[in-house]
């Protein structure tokens, strides 16, 4: 994880990555273990397809492959470079109905993912070498017709070009990366990446920037003040994945919330006008009839989230325009509310959920008052209790779909341990491919 550290430093301050992630070792190993079926089953359709007719009037007896079986099939990191694939197949070949015997296909190829001009992660196979030989026979062959005749069936080149299909992430797959994820309805997600993944011996390094849009227009979010790095762990970590997300990706988030309006919400209120007249007398000249309270809060600046040691905290700078009516509001004070609250963070499935825990700090001061002047002691015995309750309760509902995890289409994630650090949350977790994709 180290190496984030001078990775993720930015080329440039636009291009400012704000959450990364290492596919690890044994992430590659359990990649490579649930491709194995697959592959088996990709080379099954190109190898065992019938042969095209022979031409010449005489033809000797064809070759027959009978069965394909993947006996190994393994992804190792190379690092600096890439991964190395190595798969061995087990293939029983038929010349004639009392003649088989067994030939051992071996691939090798080495893979790196590169970016292309699209800016989409791309699976590319830099060198691969087949070979095919005899394992064993229950008769010996005719000297005249060896592999020769087996080779041009195999067609070895052709499963080199092909190769990394015989992987179950495809570049389809690598595309869904990119993919924008709904927060709310009019609020999406997505992550980019900065560059080609870089290859250590910790695994496979890809940084991410976070881009929000609100309602189809990308938002410009506030400047990160320090390029994001991640400290080296004391040993590898059993994990398929570490996902890392600055102080940055979560501000951001609140700020696009902020921007989409989903902040806003109105509060309703134990009191009535009537209720209220009792403590300010002045309440009784502007109401007539007896009406429910009403708050409404709006943002008044940026939310702003802080990440200490197992400490998520979240500062939101709130108005609440306090009135009454439902069809027709009329507000009659507006009060300042500052609120500092922890976060709660949990993983279900590929999505982050978020929600308000308890609130730490509130601070209450009168902005207006067309009720005159309003002691700030009055003010909270009010409505403190209101704002306590209803505001995190209003924003959970706003955050309980939670926020999609960068992820590759058809994987989900479990075993998920999640820690904060201060300045950004680790995500260790394993990958598990969902039944229907396989």
């Amino acid at each position: 994880l180290g190496i984030l550290l001078s990775l993720l430093v930015p080329a440039h301050t636009t291009r400012s990555p704000d959450c990364g992630g290492i596919l690890t070792p044994s992430g590659l190993r359990y990649l490579a273990e649930v491709s194995k079926p697959h592959a088996e089953s990709v080379l099954r359709q190109d190898l065992m397809a019938p042969p095209a007719p022979d031409p010449s009037p005489v033809s000797p007896s064809r070759n027959q492959i009978i069965s394909v079986k993947v006996d190994k099939f393994s992804l190792t990191l190379i690092p600096d470079a890439g991964m190395r694939l190595s798969i061995e197949v087990d293939l029983g070949i038929t010349s004639a109905p009392s003649t088989t015997k067994e030939m051992r296909l071996s691939i090798l190829a080495d893979l790196h993912v590169e970016m292309n001009p699209e800016g989409n992660l791309e699976l590319v196979t830099s060198d691969c070498k087949p070979t095919l030989e005899e394992v064993q026979s229950t008769e010996e062959m005719d000297s005249k017709s060896p592999g020769s005749d087996v080779d041009k069936q195999i067609n070895v080149e052709k499963i080199c070009l092909e190769v990394s299909k015989l992987l179950l992430f495809p570049n389809e797959r690598l595309m869904s990366l990119a993919a924008p994820f709904p927060i709310t309805p009019n609020c999406q997600v997505q992550y980019l990446p900065l560059a080609a993944p870089m290859y250590s011996e910790q695994g496979i390094i890809i940084s991410l920037q976070t881009t929000f849009q609100v309602a189809g227009t990308v938002i410009p979010l506030p400047v990160s003040p320090v390029p994001f790095s991640m400290p080296e762990p004391a040993r590898s970590s059993p994990s398929h994945l570490i996902l890392a997300f600055s102080e940055h990706f979560y501000t951001s988030l609140f700020s696009a919330l902020e921007e989409s309006g989903a902040l806003n919400v109105s509060l309703l209120s134990s009191l009535t006008t009537a209720t209220l007249a009792e403590r300010i007398t002045q309440m009784g000249s502007l109401f007539q009839e007896d009406l429910p309270v009403v708050l409404q809060t709006v943002t008044r600046s940026s939310p702003h989230v802080v990440l200490e040691e197992d400490k998520a905290i979240v500062q939101l700078f709130l108005t609440a325009q306090i009135g009454a009516g439902s069809s027709l509001f009329q507000s009659f004070l507006s009060v300042n509310v500052d609120v500092t609250a922890r976060l709660h963070l949990s993983v279900a499935d590929r999505r982050m959920i978020i929600s308000v825990a308890a609130i730490e700090d509130i601070e209450l001061s009168l902005a207006t008052s067309d009720v005159g002047p309003i002691l700030a002691a009055l003010l909270e015995e009010l409505f403190l209790p209101t704002i306590r309750e209803e505001v995190p309760a209003q924003i959970n509902v706003v955050l309980r779909q939670g926020v999609f995890l960068p992820h590759i289409a058809g994987f989900t994630y479990t075993d998920v341990n999640i820690t904060i650090h201060k300045d950004y949350v680790l995500i260790p977790c394993n990958l598990q491919l969902e039944a229907k994709s396989g």
